[in-house]
C-alpha cells in the first residue's frame, strides 16, 4: 500500500534522513521506533508531503507521490495525524471532524456516507460525542489527540499516519489511545505509527523499523524486535 525507497529528506541544508526504505502493506500496522532526533517525525512529514524529499521514491497504492504537494497526496488517500495534534481551536469538535472529510465533500475523493462515518467516529471516540458542540481549543490534551485521530480517519484514508499519539498524555489516556489503535488494526486500517513508547508500539504493531541517526538500523516482525537484545537494551529498558 505504502512504499518508501531510499528516501533522503531534511530541513534546508540539514539532512535528517539518509537512504530510508520501508513498506506498509495493506491492512497492516507498521511502527517506527527510535530515540529523539532519529528522524521518525521527519519520515512521516516527507511521506505526507509536509516537507519535500530530496531524493528517493514514495508510492501510495502503486502510484508515485514523490514531490507532490500535501493536499494532492491527501486527495490520493493519505491521512496524517501530526505530532502536537494541531486541531482548529476556535471551531467546534463536529466542524473539526467534518474538515477531515473536506476532500470527500468537494468531490476530490469518493464521498461515501460522510454522516455515517461521523457517527462512527462518535462511537469510536465517545468523549468526542459528548463534546461535539464544544470548541476544540477547550478540550483536554487527551481529547484533542482523539480529535486529531478522528479527523484524520474522516478522510476514509488508504493509509493513516500517526505521529506520537501518546505524547503528553497521562498513563490512563495512553492506554485508551492504544486501545483505539488496536481496534483500528482489527478493522484492517492501514497505519504507520511513530511512537515514543516503543514497547507499547511493538505490542500492537505487525512489523517495525528502528531508526538511528536517520537510517534504518533494524527491522522485522514486531514480536521479534521486542525480543531482540539490542533493541531491548536501547529502547525498551530493563523493565521490559
Amino acid at each position: 500500500m505504502l512504499k518508501v525507497e531510499n528516501l533522503v529528506a531534511g530541513y534546508g541544508k540539514v539532512q535528517v534522513l539518509q537512504d530510508v526504505s520501508l513498506e506498509v502493506p495493506q491492512g497492516s500496522l507498521v511502527t517506527l521506533i527510535g530515540s529523539n532526533g532519529a528522524g521518525k517525525t521527519t519520515t512521516l512529514r516527507a511521506v505526507s508531503g509536509m516537507i519535500q524529499a530530496q531524493s528517493g521514491r514514495i508510492t501510495l497504492n502503486g502510484g508515485d507521490i514523490t514531490g507532490m504537494a500535501m493536499h494532492d497526496i491527501t486527495k490520493r488517500g493519505m491521512a496524517h495525524s501530526p505530532e502536537g495534534r494541531r486541531v482548529f481551536p476556535t471551531l467546534p469538535v463536529a466542524d473539526n471532524l467534518l474538515l477531515g472529510a473536506f476532500t470527500r465533500v468537494t468531490g476530490s475523493r469518493p464521498k461515501g456516507n460522510v454522516a455515517a462515518d461521523l457517527d462512527r467516529m462518535y462511537a469510536l471516540f465517545p468523549r468526542l460525542a459528548e463534546r461535539r458542540a464544544q470548541l476544540a481549543g477547550t478540550l483536554s490534551g487527551g481529547e484533542q489527540q482523539m480529535l486529531a485521530m478522528a479527523r484524520a480517519l474522516m478522510l476514509n484514508p488508504l493509509v493513516l499516519l500517526l505521529d506520537e499519539p501518546s505524547m503528553g498524555l497521562a498513563p490512563r489516556l495512553v492506554e485508551e489511545v492504544f486501545a483505539i489503535i488496536a481496534r483500528l488494526k482489527a478493522e484492517r486500517v492501514t497505519m504507520l505509527l511513530v511512537e515514543q513508547f516503543a514497547a507499547a508500539a511493538l505490542d500492537v504493531a505487525d512489523f517495525g523499523y528502528v531508526l538511528e541517526n536517520g537510517r534504518v538500523a533494524a527491522s522485522g516482525p514486531a514480536a521479534a524486535l521486542k525480543n531482540d537484545p539490542a533493541v531491548r537494551a536501547a529502547y525498551l529498558g530493563a523493565a521490559h
